[in-house]
């Protein structure tokens, strides 16, 4: 279960009859941060067409205060529910690190995860599929960006013979390029 900025308990289970894009991140994430723009042009295009983006924050008690006004700077339109876990991400097969994003169909029904970063043309390939006669063949069910940065960052350590993004950001992960991990 999440919560609205306002208290209000919400589930998954409320949007049945819509394509529900739900992205995992929080405020102190960067690639998160890069990537909400996307997921605002998303709900602006697809709403009319049954498809809703859910912005669950992983922040906790100490960093909650700033979702307002991040939310405002960008512009964000569709709902942000806040009480996001690592348990719910795992629920979802969506591992530990942030962003992630899971895509149920009109019939609340897991089809697509991305992890790490969202690229427009995954989000915008399943997103047609699910809204169109199905008759392409389905995109791939999981899109991994997160392990393919750590691949990078294990192949390119850096000068101190560091991974690439080790130590720059205090939640671990790959740094400002791939996912931060969620504190449990």
């Amino acid at each position: 279960m999440f919560r609205e900025l306002n208290g209000a308990e919400r589930r998954l289970s409320e949007y049945g009859g819509r394509v529900v894009v739900l992205n995992f991140w929080a405020t102190w994430c960067i690639p998160c941060r890069e990537e909400m723009p996307l997921l605002v042009g998303i709900q602006k295009r697809y709403a009319g067409r049954g498809v809703i983006v859910i912005g669950a924050s992983a922040d906790e008690e100490s960093t909650e205060s700033q979702i307002p006004s991040f939310i405002q700077e960008v512009g964000v339109t569709f709902p942000i529910w806040k009480g996001a876990t690592t348990e719910h991400m795992q629920v979802l097969g969506l591992g530990t690190g942030l962003p992630v994003t899971a895509i149920t169909d009109q019939n609340g029904h897991l089809l697509f995860r991305i992890l790490g970063i969202i690229e427009k043309k995954d989000l915008e390939t399943r997103l047609e599929f699910l809204l169109g006669d199905r008759h392409s063949p389905q995109p791939a069910a999981l899109v991994d960006h997160i392990s393919k940065a750590m691949e990078v960052a294990k192949a390119h350590p850096d000068k101190h013979g560091k991974e690439q993004g080790e130590g720059h950001h205090t939640h671990g992960g790959v740094g400002m390029e791939g996912a931060s991990t969620v504190p449990s």
